[in-house]
């Protein structure tokens, strides 16, 4: 009992017992799976100032809503290619020696995951507007203002970097809304946010729970499923085109009387969803990502986005077929990334 009773012996012990299992537990392993893991062959490293953005995004506490992990489960193929493994934090390292901010994997989506954000959204005009006051872009949106990455001046001088803000969100001020290093650096890190593709002679890891094919065994032969094209449209193009139709001006252009939407020839169209288009940067809008072929939009629900988009806010043109829809698809898809 002599032992129980002496509190330098016993706080000693307690003390060796904590410091062996935290070497046999936390840090052992911890170095096995680093010798394990290396970067994927064609990773890249962060740029000098996406690693600045990273120090803004972990100041201001953005993993507490938004995760960096693509799950095995086929509600996060939205999110990514496919889920992640461990090869994708492989490269990342400590932010100093007393701080660990490294893989900011989160926990909770209170907003969307940002694993391949720099490929779903690579336009640093919406990510300005988006920090500015996300409600510009997002209607909804509960995330808060980050007004303070940004000052309003009279006018913009050479390096500026201006941003579109509709009137009603300048809360009565006037003038020029000038993004701050801050914003440019957190926008610089979102952008470079890509999943990296694996080897091509890697095992693809699968998602898990596809949802059955609805338009199975009931469905008549030679009939077509039945998408929503509005909840598609949502969820693909909303975002920068608007609920409305008629885009942000000058960063987003309207669909709301498109020529190109309203083309009796839907070729264009098609290209467009699944390439991107860069055409019309002189003009102050931003380039669009190939948002088809980076959500692996088939052609069913390609065919679903243009009829919303052709039949809505006034537009009134003839409406695309799926077997039309898969043959500009294939004439496209040569230049598709």
């Amino acid at each position: 009992m002599e032992f129980f009773n002496s509190h330098t012996k016993l706080f000693t012990a307690a003390f060796l017992l904590f410091a062996v299992l935290t070497f046999l537990v936390c840090i052992v392993p911890a170095l096995n799976n680093q010798a394990n893991n290396a970067p994927l062959p064609f990773a890249q490293p962060l740029s000098a100032e996406a690693v600045k953005g990273k120090a803004v995004f972990i100041s201001n506490g953005c993993v507490a809503c938004h995760t960096q992990q693509v799950r095995n489960v086929d509600m996060d193929k939205i999110w990514g290619e496919r889920p992640s493994i461990a090869a994708d934090y492989a490269d990342n390292h400590r932010t100093d020696f007393w701080r660990n901010t490294a893989t900011l994997m989160g926990t909770e989506r209170t907003g969307p995951d940002l694993t391949n954000i720099g490929t779903r959204q690579p336009s640093i005009e919406w990510h300005l507007s988006h920090l500015f006051n996300p409600r510009i872009v997002v209607k909804n949106s509960i995330m808060p203002s980050y007004r303070w990455m940004f000052e309003i001046r009279n006018k913009k001088v050479e390096g500026d970097i201006s941003v579109s803000v509709p009137e009603e969100f300048m809360e009565g001020k006037m003038g020029v809304v000038i993004a701050k290093e801050e914003a440019l650096q957190l926008v610089a890190y979102l952008q470079e946010l890509k999943q990296t593709k694996l080897p091509s002679n890697a095992p693809q890891p699968a998602f898990l729970y596809e949802k059955a094919d609805a338009a199975g065994k009931d469905s008549k032969p030679g009939s077509e499923k039945k998408l929503n094209g509005a909840m598609l449209y949502a969820n693909n193009c909303q975002s920068c085109h608007q609920q409305n139709g008629e885009g942000l001006k000058g960063a987003f252009p309207p669909l709301k009387g498109s020529k190109v939407v309203l083309d009796e020839n839907a070729e264009l169209l098609v290209n467009i969803i699944m390439n991107g288009y860069s055409g019309r940067e002189k003009e102050g809008f931003g380039v669009m990502p190939a948002v088809g072929t980076n959500n692996r939009l088939k052609p069913e629900e390609v065919a679903a986005i243009m009829n919303h988009e052709r039949s809505s806010w006034g537009n009134n043109a003839k409406k695309v077929t799926v077997d039309e829809v898969k043959k500009f698809m294939e004439k496209v898809k040569v230049t598709a990334k």
